[in-house]
């Protein structure tokens, strides 16, 4: 996938200028697919000079003047024509998990603590998506909401998104009860240990 087809699906949601569509990436589409501001302006650019989306200029008195986007006809098309092209695998990579995976070689404290963290920012995101799923139901049921939406596609991205985040909470517990449970058992080995020295040190004195 190309930011080009993220920037033309989230364009679906009608017109929008870059600083819209900055806000639509970083609350809709950011648990599927991520991009600066700079680069969703470069995008922008792109698309235009392909046709695939228009721009006009929207005169502002007090602010700088803005650009409003929205979908061509040939840009409809084009996003039409790519949601029946084979997705390529996703690929994982994952900067804590290689820090976990190296664990036990190294700062098993630090690594509880950076999981910790995710964990919270899981929770974070988590309520984020709750108040866009609220929003979006609007006082519906789900199943109501399903069945009237004009769209269904941002509700189900966003739901994935929601069990993605659940899933690093409960894999995050997991972790930690873990670690937890080893750090206790290496603590009353050191104790163990260090008492049979002292043990050894007092009959040698004696």
């Amino acid at each position: 996938m190309s930011l080009k087809h993220a920037v033309l699906a989230a364009l679906l949601e009608g017109e929008a200028s870059g600083y819209d569509l900055a806000k639509i990436f970083d609350v809709s589409v950011a648990n599927f697919w991520a991009a600066t501001p700079q680069q969703l302006y470069r995008e922008l650019d792109r698309l235009a000079v392909a046709g695939l989306i228009t721009a006009r200029v929207v005169e502002q008195e007090r602010r700088p003047n803005k650009r409003m986007f929205s979908l061509t006809e040939p840009g409809r098309r084009d996003l039409a024509a790519y949601t029946s092209t084979p997705p390529r695998p996703s690929a994982v990579r994952d900067e804590l998990m290689v820090q976990v995976q190296a664990c036990d070689e190294g700062d098993t404290k630090a690594v509880r603590e950076f999981v910790a963290q995710r964990m919270e920012t899981a929770r974070a995101k988590l309520a984020r998506y709750d108040r866009l799923r609220e929003w979006m139901l609007n006082g519906r049921d789900e199943d109501t909401y399903l069945d009237e939406a004009e769209r269904v596609g941002p509700y189900l991205t966003l739901m994935r998104g929601r069990y993605f985040e659940e899933e690093n909470l409960r894999w995050g517990e997991r972790a930690l009860a873990v670690l937890d449970r080893r750090a206790e058992a290496r603590g009353r080995a050191a104790a163990q240990d260090g008492a049979a020295t002292r043990g050894g040190v007092a009959a040698r004195q004696a």
